[in-house]
């Protein structure tokens, strides 16, 4: 799937970041980012259907699992065409976009990592995740403080400096109820990215991460 060769493309990417070199390199680019990619988002779909069953692993070149490769930069002073990582995000079947409850595999250069949860959840469905931490405690601190989840992610992502309104400031899960992100994020190296066990090592972390994906869903009043 991936290999040296992949870093070494992005790196390119990243010193020559414009149409005319991605256009002469486009060749280059699918042999050795798209391809490898979808490689890996096909090999996910068996374990995937174990692990989260209404989650979906989609190799469709355009629309599916694999981000697209070209920036939004019409709201950006950094109006470079590409971006220079790899970000596949394996969505719940009901989910429209990237900040929809997932699991990703994040592949760069600078910082390899798997990830989990709600990526800057809109405001109501970021209320609804406080309102359910609020109502369901106890099952919330058992998700955040189980072994075998710490053992493998970290929660991660920004929070508000105070807590949010219409929430208590002294409630016991104020600091995670002042979270904008609820992400979990397993740092990876570059030799776990182009060995052979990428995909086992990725099915172990998004096993480790039911609980989580688990609330989160019931917060959202989807099925897991």
């Amino acid at each position: 799937m991936f290999s040296s060769a992949t870093f070494a493309f992005l790196d390119e990417l990243a010193a020559n970041n414009d149409r005319a070199w991605f256009a002469a390199n486009r060749d280059r680019y699918e042999d050795l980012v798209r391809d490898p990619a979808l490689d890996f988002i096909c090999a996910m779909q068996a374990p995937l259907t174990g692990i989260a069953p209404n989650f979906r692993a989609d190799p469709r070149r355009m629309g599916g699992s694999l981000i697209r490769v070209f920036r939004d930069t019409r709201f950006s002073r950094d109006k470079t065409p590409y971006k220079t990582n790899i970000g596949i995000q394996f969505r719940h079947s009901l989910g429209k976009d990237v900040h929809a409850p997932g699991f990703y595999l994040h592949v760069a250069s600078d910082g390899c990592f798997l990830g989990a949860g709600c990526w800057r959840p809109e405001a109501a469905a970021l209320g609804r995740i406080r309102d359910w931490i609020v109502a369901k405690p106890e099952r919330w601190f058992a998700v955040r403080d189980q072994p075998e989840f710490r053992a493998a992610w970290a929660l991660a992502g920004d929070s508000l400096a105070r807590p949010p309104r219409a929430y208590a400031a002294d409630h016991p899960a104020i600091e995670d109820l002042k979270r904008k992100d609820f992400i979990a994020l397993a740092p990876l190296s570059r030799g776990e990215i182009v060995g052979g066990d990428l995909v086992a090592l990725a099915s172990g972390h998004f096993a480790a991460a039911v609980p989580l994906m688990a609330f989160l869903c019931a917060a959202a009043d989807v099925p897991y």
